[in-house]
């Protein structure tokens, strides 16, 4: 007798994808004295492909087919998601910081709900906008630490437009897994997605050598290239897709705005900050907000 398993919960799979990706932005920051940008972005992805590659091998033969037909979505989803997102942020935190780098990726469910609307038609409902912008207030009260002066003297620098850039290719990228062919294992799509975005970072990541910029090897570097490569790569990746693929861009994508609110909880409990009066308003209000949005009905 076949033996079966249950089906993970979208929002499960969503709440650890953003656990993973917290991580991601802050050791990406951590790091980007001692690992130029896109040779995080190369080595991130060469190991998540490395992982999924055995997973992916089995229904290679007989998906070929279905491969070869979606070309065009499968290569531009690996462009948006695989050669540009995260490679834009690793550049932005070059010059920026994590605090704005996390404001900025906040948008990120605004711009997803805008080409959800241009792309697909889609639109929120009151209470599903009630929540959204529920949540990203919490999300600004948590990053200027209850300061209105900190939101009112925000000013952009270089890394903060090319935040602004990750934000507008991950909102695309999420709208854009609509057009993921059907019933592609979602292991083999993975795969591909990583395939053509290596095959686009291969050039970038030679000159930015020839430019004489490498990695400083260390434990402490290794330890952050393969934990990139293993949780906000390879895992936060498969668990991101398959919700998405549920819920939908619009709920799923507001899920990021649980990153600051893990920020907050890692500190507390790993570096004994205490939790102030703002970092409570704006973690409840996220929950809140991410609460009336999944309870809300489709439109």
């Amino acid at each position: 007798m076949k033996r079966s398993f249950p089906t993970p919960n979208p929002y499960l799979l969503l709440i650890l994808t953003v656990l993973f990706w917290s991580g991601n932005m802050v050791v990406g920051r951590g790091v980007h004295e001692a690992v130029p940008p896109i040779a995080l972005a190369f080595w991130r992805w060469t190991i998540a492909l490395l992982l999924v590659v055995p997973f992916a091998l089995p229904h290679l033969r007989s998906q070929w087919p279905q491969v070869r037909k979606a070309w065009v979505p499968l290569t531009v989803l690996g462009l948006l998601s695989v050669g540009g997102y995260n490679t834009f942020v690793y550049i932005a935190l070059q010059s920026t910081t994590a605090t704005n780098a996390t404001m900025l990726n906040s948008f990120i469910p605004v711009a997803t709900m805008v080409f959800a609307f241009l792309l697909l038609g889609k639109r929120l409902s009151r209470i599903e906008l009630i929540g959204a912008l529920l949540s990203l207030c919490g999300v600004m009260i948590i990053v200027a630490r209850g300061k209105l002066e900190v939101l009112l003297e925000f000013q952009l620098n270089t890394g903060d437009l090319w935040m602004l850039l990750a934000v507008l290719t991950w909102g695309l990228y999420t709208v854009g897994l609509q057009w993921r062919p059907k019933g592609m294992h979602p292991m083999l799509m993975l795969a591909v997605f990583t395939a053509i975005g290596l095959v686009a970072l291969a050039p970038v990541y030679a000159w930015e050598l020839g430019t004489g910029r490498g990695i400083k090897m260390s434990v402490a570097t290794l330890t952050a290239i393969i934990y990139i490569g293993v949780f906000p790569g390879f895992l936060g990746y498969v668990f991101y897709n398959a919700a998405i693929g549920v819920v939908g861009p619009n709920r799923g994508s507001l899920f990021i705005h649980l990153m600051p609110v893990f920020g907050t909880l890692l500190a507390i409990v790993f570096l004994g900050e205490r939790p102030l009066w703002f970092h409570i308003v704006g973690i409840l209000m996220v929950f809140g907000g991410i609460f009336l949005t999944t309870r809300a009905r489709h439109v």
